[in-house]
């Protein structure tokens, strides 16, 4: 039996277990009860008529991502629908509020192949777009026998990615075999797919640097310049728990040598607001989901909100992106910063963005850090030079700009394959 049909066996005999699966992400608060069913590959809409172009991204950051690329789409052809599904709950808020006219948003379906088979019934989409790393193989598998064309775009893979794939060959050039286009966004991906067997494997291209600056309410931003006055401001933006104590050590010792600094702390995760909260015993802190006043005396407001990372960042005299300052942590995107002309700072683990980090290294438009102790120092000197500080926000703005044609790249890809042009 290939590996595809054990997996596909696999599945058939655990959905069965879909309903306790599910209740047990209800209790832990990652489902929506109105919104199981799609889970199960029942639609909750009905199916638009015409053409219709399925893209699928595993959270906020995929989803947000395609934003641009769903709005080119609507407008080159007026008769077209797109169908967005991801699996979070913020995910599928965020959608609810950006999602232009004729683009609408489903839960994936869990990968059981008659969950699966439901969705593709009902929906029966022209072109299924895959963003990024999630691959659920019986969603792809079927997807290409339903008869769709198929394509994955801004392809990521870190090593550990690369090397599990690796490791069951077969199976992944059953599964990127059923693509007509892959595109890349860095090197690494590149050259696994290709030696992984996906059929054609395009140029290499990160979709998030062709994505607009982050919205945000300007009367919003005035008010909190108005309360924060002349201090100076340092965000510490994506966190994660493992690297946390040390942005709060940091911002101890920044503290000493700028006694008025005030730290914006977006955590990645919105809902660990209160366990941050928890951990800034000794600074007068205030949290605005729980609308709680910034002050004069504030020391550290968390911004655990959703979507207001554009405000944060428009607050902010310089940027340390998280998830990188503890060896567990593989990064995140610079990308946010740059376009919104916020210096940037890293710790030392992005193995995720690597290919993004060495454009933004080689142009001296970021600095990497390794401890609390470096984070400060950064920090402080960033803050205390503002010449310096504006020729390091600019050097960044021309490194997002760069690329901003790879949607135009991608969108024409797509633009053929959806026409037919392209064999398969």
């Amino acid at each position: 039996m290939s590996w595809a049909g054990a997996y596909r066996r696999l599945m058939l005999t655990l959905e069965p277990f879909a309903g306790y699966i599910l209740r047990k992400r209800l209790k832990a608060g990652k489902e929506d009860i109105t919104r199981i069913d799609e889970r199960k590959g029942i639609a909750s809409l009905a199916r638009p008529d015409g053409k219709l172009v399925w893209m699928h991204g595993a959270s906020v950051g995929e989803t947000s991502m395609l934003l641009p690329l769903i709005r080119r789409m609507l407008e080159d052809d007026p008769d077209l629908h797109i169908l967005v599904t991801s699996g979070t709950m913020t995910s599928a808020k965020v959608m609810a509020d950006r999602l232009p006219n004729r683009a609408l948003h489903q839960m994936i379906p869990l990968d059981g192949p008659t969950f699966v088979a439901r969705f593709l019934e009902h929906w029966k989409p022209d072109l299924g777009i895959w963003a990024e790393s999630e691959i659920w193989p019986n969603l792809v598998l079927q997807t290409k026998a339903s008869g769709a064309k198929m394509a994955l775009i801004n392809a990521r893979m870190n090593q550990a990615s690369v090397d599990r794939w690796r490791s069951k060959r077969k199976f992944a050039r059953q599964v990127f075999g059923c693509f007509d286009i892959i595109l890349p966004a860095d090197t690494l991906t590149h050259n696994a797919l290709s030696f992984l067997g996906g059929k054609t494997v395009g140029e290499i291209g990160n979709l998030k640097s062709s994505a607009p600056a982050l919205e945000f309410v300007p009367a919003e931003s005035l008010r909190l310049k108005t309360a924060i006055g002349d201090r100076p401001i340092w965000l510490a933006a994506s966190t994660h728990g493992p690297e946390e104590d040390e942005i709060l050590a940091a911002h101890g010792a920044i503290c000493k040598k700028k006694p008025d600094a005030l730290l914006i702390w977006v955590p990645r995760h919105p809902e660990r607001g209160d366990e941050i909260m928890a951990r800034c015993r000794g600074f007068k802190t205030a949290q605005r989901s729980k609308g709680q006043t910034l002050s004069e005396q504030t020391s550290i407001y968390i911004m655990d909100t959703l979507g207001e990372m554009g405000l944060a960042l428009d607050l902010a005299d310089v940027a340390f992106i998280g998830g990188s300052l503890h060896s567990t942590l593989t990064g995140h995107n610079p990308l946010e910063p740059a376009r919104a002309g916020v210096p940037i700072l890293t710790g030392p683990h992005f193995a995720s963005f690597t290919d993004i980090y060495d454009q933004f290294f080689k142009a001296n438009a970021a600095m990497r850090v390794t401890s609390a102790k470096a984070l400060s120092k950064s920090v402080v000197a960033i803050i205390s030079d503002g010449a310096a500080s504006a020729q390091m926000a600019a050097r960044a703005r021309n490194v997002a700009q760069e690329s901003d044609s790879v949607l135009d790249y991608t969108a024409a890809h797509l633009q053929v394959l959806l026409r037919g042009d392209m064999a398969s």
